[in-house]
């Protein structure tokens, strides 16, 4: 069988004897043909005597020698499936720890949030991106973490990721939030020699509120000059904070000077919330006369008040024990269809809690909750604080159950109204058992929290607990751990 294979594909690479018939050499090229035939049979007959390995027999469509278009063998479906499966798996796992991440930003949780994070970028198939990074410092910053959000953003850039004019705005906010105005100048000089990274309006007017809250205004004018050397020019967001500095800071003359700029700028006009913010310095102050005089004011400019307008009214009039005219200021809201929110019963209830008139303010709790009102962790600590005040504490603890039940944050404001209310009782290990809560939940205590737990125990006389705090509170000031 294999001869006869060898002989025909032999013979088909010789020329036809036929084409030559009739020339005078036939014989010898018609018996030229035989010999070679001999040969082939010979070379055959030789290659099946000797012995040899068995020759592969080729399956129809496979030998490469055949004119037929080849079909390369395919993937079994079993293994296509497999890979799927694992690539599926992967991004379940990554859709799964991604979604645990943004959950732990959203409940402020920046170490478990970093844990996660860290978990996700070991993956060589998770690439974070800018957005990512810009959630992880803004919280580390709202955290008091700046040194761990700055280490972030060296761990950022060693990962070959550009920074942007946003990522170092948002880092430079981390030192603002916890009054590290020195790291932050350091962080806007080191933009100011990038050129793609240039600070804008929003990186100098997050630099001028940190200024003006540490109350260090000689920096406002060199801040105010850099701009204007820059070309970049005042919003009425910036003009807005600066005058909330000036104002808290009883600089009345520095206010209503950046305010006289703004009525008569023509691209930096005042809005509701400078109507706001000049309402609230005088309001805050007591100074009721001079608020309605600059409402009036504001009035006549054209700029219509909102719901936050008569909040702050009702603040006002409140803690001045006005009552007539902060029930006046709550029916004209009615009368308008201003809504009453979350902050318009806030503000009553303060009311109330800062005199201890349980009686009010627990009317104003039940109407807020007959109203479909959703109480924020604000109104709890104002309860807190009136029981506090009225002496029944039976109640705090009432009231700490009961935020417990509603599922409302236990942020540092929470524990300093607990840990405030225990010391006014009188009762420091209760004060020391919720402090300890405090840090096992990673909530941050700040320099309030400190101070009142110092005087709680300066007044038995714990010369030793004082000390402790005091160690404690300088080791945190350095991290960035502290706002002060």
């Amino acid at each position: 069988m294999a001869t006869s294979v060898s002989l025909s594909f032999s013979s088909s690479l010789l020329p036809s004897p036929l084409h030559h018939s009739n020339n005078s050499n036939t014989n010898t090229r018609t018996h030229q043909p035989k010999l070679r035939l001999v040969r082939c049979a010979y070379s055959a007959c030789s290659a099946t005597s000797v012995s040899s390995p068995k020759k592969k027999h080729w399956k129809q469509g496979e030998f490469p020698g055949t004119t037929e278009s080849f079909v390369p063998r395919r993937t079994p479906l079993k293994n296509i499936k497999k890979k799927l499966d694992r690539k599926n798996n992967a991004r379940a796992w990554v859709n799964t720890v991604t979604e645990a991440l943004s959950d732990r930003i959203l409940k402020k949780h920046w170490s478990q949030a970093l844990e996660v994070f860290e978990m996700l970028r070991g993956q060589p198939f998770y690439y974070p991106k800018e957005g990512t990074y810009m959630k992880l410092l803004v919280l580390l910053g709202k955290s008091g973490q700046a040194n761990r959000a700055h280490q972030l953003f060296d761990e950022m850039i060693e990962e070959g990721l550009e920074p942007t004019a946003e990522l170092y705005t948002a880092l430079l906010a981390a030192y603002c939030r916890n009054n590290l105005i020195d790291g932050a100048f350091s962080v806007l000089n080191q933009m100011k020699s990038l050129p793609r990274c240039q600070p804008d309006v929003f990186t100098y007017s997050t630099l001028l509120k940190a200024c003006v809250d540490a109350s260090r205004f000689e920096l406002v004018d060199t801040l105010y000059q850099e701009m204007d050397e820059r070309l970049i020019t005042p919003n009425t967001v910036t003009q807005n904070i600066v005058l909330s500095g000036y104002g808290k800071a009883g600089m009345y003359d520095q206010m209503e000077k950046v305010l006289s700029g703004m009525l008569e700028s023509t691209g930096c006009k005042p809005d509701v919330w400078t109507m706001n913010i000049i309402l609230n310095v005088f309001g805050t102050k007591g100074q009721i006369d001079s608020m309605e005089r600059w409402y009036e004011k504001f009035l006549n400019f054209g700029i219509e008040p909102e719901t936050r307008t008569f909040n702050i009214l009702i603040s006002a009039y409140g803690k001045k024990r006005m009552y007539d005219k902060m029930s006046l200021v709550m029916e004209y809201m009615r009368k308008l269809q201003f809504p009453w929110t979350t902050a318009t019963y806030n503000n009553v209830i303060e009311v109330f809690a800062e005199v201890g008139d349980v009686k009010h303010m627990e009317y104003t709790f039940d109407q807020m909750r007959a109203e479909g009102m959703k109480a924020d962790t604000n109104t709890f600590c104002l309860l807190i604080n009136g029981y506090a005040n009225a002496g029944l504490f039976h109640k705090v603890i009432s009231s700490v159950q009961l935020a417990a039940k509603f599922e409302i944050s236990e942020n540092t404001m929470f524990y300093n109204a607990v840990i405030s209310a225990c010391a006014k009782a009188e009762d420091l290990m209760e004060m020391e058992r919720v402090f300890k809560r405090m840090k096992d939940n990673q909530c941050e205590p700040d320099s309030r929290t400190y101070s009142i737990m110092v005087e709680a125990y300066k007044k038995e006389g714990m010369n030793d607990k004082i000390y402790y705090l005091e160690q404690e509170k300088q080791r945190m000031i350095p991290s960035g751990s502290l706002s002060e």
